[in-house]
């Protein structure tokens, strides 16, 4: 018996301002076998974070109505704290930032945009312990 699981019973939650990169990437999560929700602001995403307790966050840093930095330290000072979270973020990060942000207990690694399907997948599977759906 392996240690993997369907990744159908995870639910990620995909926070992004941007229409077209939460669709992608909400896209990308199903594809995966993965359930799906998504959030397009801070406040948002504070909301259906609590109320349906995802098993992975993908967070966009930069979001109106909370930024993503406010939605880390938010969600480490709850019952939320041991979610995971992929940082997602189109500004590229000097080195200092990057390593504070990785620092923060809940994070598990940040890409940058464009995202890459493959590194995104890779992360979401290996955090969560699922195995990718058989290709047909």
């Amino acid at each position: 018996m392996d240690s993997f699981t369907d990744p159908a019973g995870k639910l990620v939650m995909v926070v992004d301002d941007d229409k077209g990169v939460r669709e992608l990437l909400e896209i990308i999560v199903r594809k995966e076998g993965f359930r799906a929700e998504t959030a397009v602001d801070g406040e948002d995403a504070l909301a259906k974070i609590r109320a349906s307790r995802p098993d992975i966050i993908l967070l966009d840093l930069m979001l109106p109505k909370f930024g993503g930095f406010e939605i880390l330290r938010e969600l480490q000072q709850e019952e939320t704290a041991g979610i995971p979270i992929i940082i997602i973020t189109g500004r590229s990060l000097d080195y200092s930032t990057a390593e504070m942000i990785r620092r923060e207990a809940n994070v598990r690694e940040f890409i940058e945009k464009p995202i890459k399907r493959e590194v995104l997948v890779s992360l979401v599977h290996q955090t969560l312990k699922t195995r990718p759906p058989r290709k047909k």
